[in-house]
């Protein structure tokens, strides 16, 4: 049995910022991943300046700023009237007060520089093929089985491995929780966009059960598009089967959506679907020599896209814990856990009930929601300091 001093399950892009964070901080790190190479699905991802400055710690914001797009705004539009709602600057004033830009790329971009980075660095040793079939916890060591047959143990193992975290099965025996919603997702080159788009904003289109979120990724070469609707067909029996959410129930969903939104919908590949999940909010991540990472930890739904960012927050805060700590694995996860659960928890919390206000029907809420949006301003960032300005460690 091999001997591993610190192992990260996933290398995904909360697993390779957190092997490159350790590294930094002077720890050998080992990241497996079960794919046969390191990479992303998807299109689009939003970075928000809470997880930048993180990323500008790990010196890699340079790289990311390549590849990356700024949008000057977001701007919120009613999905079905094609009325403007409300408008978020991301200009001087929005950079001045939290540091860092508001950014958007491709995921794979944004997982290619930090792997990038983590194959540079000295302390970092990636593997890939290693598929876990099993994660034991031993209370001094831990240790991890291979479907090969292979095992390795551990003195500190985390587990990146996402929303269907076998490493979280030690925590809970909890299930990812669905409100029946879908998402379909796309990028298309700019030059085969045959419909009105804003390049230099981001556009989210919000309407009774569904939204659209639009934007330029990889330096405005391509527009990335999110359609999210909540499936009526949807029943617990058939939620492991495609026979809810497909495509037809995606063009149902926007049919009554103002003609522009409708011809986006047209645009996308309707070959794959995401169901959305999350999870419950667990109060401890912890057991022995093992602890929680990302969508492992708190998954949460992408309304406030902060999926990745708190991920990265993850690796940033659990690095400088173990620093402090000197390497007292014990001290370090205790630490890390402590100042993490109550902030990924509020945001598991806040992103469940916006996705209420965004997709609300009837009477009462949409008309409030509207109002509200339209009496700000496009730089009133009150509501967004709790999650974008710097916070004490």
């Amino acid at each position: 049995m091999r001997h591993i001093p610190l192992l990260i399950i996933g290398g995904g892009i909360g697993g390779m910022a957190t092997g490159l964070a350790l590294a930094q901080a002077g720890f050998e790190t080992h990241i497996i991943e079960q794919a046969q190479e390191f990479t992303e699905i998807g299109a689009g991802i939003q970075i928000a300046p809470n997880a930048m400055r993180v990323l500008d710690s790990l010196g890699v914001l340079d790289a990311v700023s390549e590849v990356a797009v700024r949008p000057r705004n977001v701007v919120f539009m009613h999905s079905e009237t094609g009325r403007h709602l409300t408008t978020i600057d991301f200009g001087a004033a929005f950079r001045e007060r939290y540091g860092h830009p508001y950014s958007v790329l491709h995921r794979s971009d944004l997982l290619d520089v930090l792997l990038t980075a983590c194959r540079e660095h000295p302390k970092v040793t990636l593997e890939n093929n290693r598929q876990v079939v099993d994660v034991e916890d031993h209370t001094t060591t831990a240790v991890v089985r291979f479907a090969d047959g292979d095992s390795y143990r551990t003195d500190a193992l985390i587990g990146a491995d996402g929303l269907r975290s076998p490493t979280r099965r030690l925590f809970s025996d909890d299930q990812p929780f669905t409100e029946a919603f879908v998402a379909y997702r796309g990028a298309l080159p700019m030059s085969e966009i045959n419909v009105p788009v804003e390049p230099d904003d981001e556009i989210i289109w919000l309407g009774p059960h569904k939204h659209l979120v639009q934007y330029p990724i990889r330096r405005g070469e391509l527009y990335n598009q999110v359609a999210v609707f909540r499936s009526f067909r949807y029943t617990p029996d058939i939620e492991h089967t495609d026979q809810w959410g497909g495509p037809e129930e995606l063009d149902q969903a926007f049919s009554t959506s103002c003609e522009q939104v409708r011809d986006y919908i047209k645009l996308f590949n309707r070959s794959r679907r995401w169901p959305l999940y999350d999870r419950e909010p667990l109060d401890n991540w912890t057991r022995g020599r093992i602890t929680l990472l990302g969508d492992a930890a708190h998954p949460v739904f992408p309304y406030l896209a902060q999926g990745a960012c708190q991920a990265i927050e993850d690796a940033e805060c659990l690095a400088r814990q173990m620093a402090k700590a000197g390497g007292d694995i014990g001290d370090a996860f205790a630490a890390y856990q402590a100042e993490r659960i109550p902030r990924t928890t509020m945001v598991q919390r806040v992103v469940r009930g916006w996705g209420h206000v965004w997709h609300a029907d009837g009477d009462v809420v949409p008309a409030l929601r509207d109002r509200v949006f339209g009496l700000r301003t496009a730089d009133d960032y009150t509501d967004l300091d709790w999650l974008y300005q710097p916070f004490a460690a």
